[in-house]
């Protein structure tokens, strides 16, 4: 028997994944206008799963929409870059606390071997660079499913997610951030692995700081005249002076 044509609902999700997919990567560059027309002919599906997929674009912050302007995907800016960072610090810092008392001895290997992975994989290109795949290859993502607090995992995702893979995505980490971020995440799963939830969520915090000053440093003229540069921290227990 033939498979069922597919619904308007799975239409509308495959849609999304795919303009999600073309908007995070740069094929549909930012501030782009959206045209259903010529987007309907390209994918081959009616207006109604398309606007329906744009509706939840938009509801995920890569997609605007302005009077007399129509949507557009959504442009980046510094102070948006900013603002989720300062969200995340507090968002994935509690995630880290609750993921200590929560993620299982076989997460928590599995934390270890992602970060395994992507470490070899830094290491056999020419230049270190970092970019996380999303989803289950994503280690911020798996500590927020980590949590298993429904309400966080939810606003990460519908809130926050597809912004935070679209700025990495165009901006990427490079440069001697990378080995950083990398042993700040070993740090992160000894303390998860430990149990230590508050000293969890206390390395999570710092590395997204971290991890902001250092974009603020290379996107921002102004704040990279005045900002100092950061040390390395050789006990990862003891906030920096």
């Amino acid at each position: 028997m033939d498979n069922p044509e597919p619904t308007a609902t799975t239409l509308a999700d495959r849609l999304f994944q795919q303009l999600q997919d073309a908007i995070v990567d740069g094929r549909m560059a930012p501030g782009s206008k959206i045209s259903e027309p010529e987007l309907a002919r390209i994918h081959g599906v009616s207006r109604g799963p398309l606007r329906e997929a744009i509706r939840r674009l938009e509801s995920s912050g890569l997609v605007v929409r302005r009077a007399n302007v129509g949507a557009r995907v959504a442009e980046l800016t510094l102070e948006g870059l900013f603002e989720i960072y300062y969200v995340r610090e507090a968002l994935e810092g509690m995630a880290c606390r609750l993921a200590a008392q929560h993620m299982s001895a076989t997460e928590v290997a599995d934390l270890r071997r992602l970060l395994d992975a992507q470490r070899r994989e830094m290491e056999g290109r020419e230049a270190p660079v970092y970019y996380q795949q999303g989803g289950d290859l994503d280690f911020h993502f798996c500590i927020i499913q980590g949590s298993r607090n429904r309400k966080l995992i939810e606003v990460f995702w519908r809130d926050l997610y597809s912004q935070v893979r679209m700025y990495r995505a165009q901006f990427g980490t490079a440069g001697p951030r990378v080995t950083h971020a990398l042993t700040e995440h070993r740090h992160i799963v000894d303390a998860i692995a430990d149990g230590d939830g508050e000293l969890a969520e206390l390395l999570m915090r710092r590395h997204i700081r971290q991890s902001r000053l250092n974009a603020q440093r290379q996107l921002d003229p102004r704040a990279a005249a005045t900002a100092p540069a950061p040390t390395p921290n050789p006990n990862p227990t003891q906030d920096p002076p």
